[in-house]
């Protein structure tokens, strides 16, 4: 029987054209009003040479840097959102599983200043990928990372756990995705357990919205 994490690979390969139009095209007004220039601020707050985007879909983020004259590096586990990312210009972009990754099956480089991983992180069980993205980055590298927040999304529901996106009110064909919902402690264990040290915690806000977008960690 399928299992959920392979649910969740399948409906990124079915949402994948349908994700391209809405990244590029501005239909997800947390990222066009939030999010997307809170990870590009913490990422360029920490004036990295090298960066690799973990989980870059369609290569927003890479062209974002480089055009900031970072050497940014992408590697996604769909194929269509891989090459989606290299014909936007984005020539060093790797395609790779994150159960290929966590186990070092892939050559994807090292020595990075900082890896990101931008909503990217959807599975249940993150640890042995976050350690193996330890093992990539420099001796003072950080790693970066913005997801759902957790106290926004709970929805009643404050514990660990599979959820379900609909991507209800989006244009297009969309399959419904399985994703894990974690809570700020888990989050927080998840780090320490890999070897990463949290150094701050922001929580990006639209100035008239109540509730915040989404949870960005930065460890060290």
């Amino acid at each position: 029987m399928p299992s959920i994490e392979a649910d969740l690979q399948l409906s990124w390969q079915l949402n994948a054209k349908a994700w391209i139009d809405a990244v590029r095209g501005g239909a997800i007004e947390s990222r066009r009003q939030v999010t997307d220039q809170a990870i590009l601020l913490a990422i360029l707050g920490r004036q990295p040479e090298r960066v690799l985007d973990l989980g870059c879909g369609e290569g927003w983020l890479l062209r974002a840097l480089a055009d900031r004259g970072i050497d940014a590096v992408g590697v996604d586990g769909d194929a269509v959102l891989v090459e989606a990312a290299r014909a936007a210009g984005s020539s060093a972009v790797h395609k790779a599983s994150y159960e290929q990754l966590a186990a070092e099956e892939v050559d994807i480089g090292g020595d990075y200043d900082l890896i990101c991983a931008n909503f990217a992180l959807l599975h249940q069980d993150i640890i042995p990928l976050l350690a193996a993205m330890k093992a990539l980055l420099a001796p003072s590298g950080t790693m970066v990372i913005q997801t759902l927040h957790p106290w926004s999304m709970a929805n009643g529901d404050y514990q660990d756990g599979w959820r379900e996106e609909s991507f209800a009110g989006l244009a297009g064909q969309w399959q419904p995705m399985p994703w894990y919902f974690r809570t700020l402690a888990s989050w927080l264990n998840a780090l320490d357990m890999a070897g990463l040290r949290l150094v701050n915690l922001q929580e990006p806000q639209h100035p008239q919205s109540a509730v915040p977008q989404s949870l960005l960690l930065v460890a060290e």
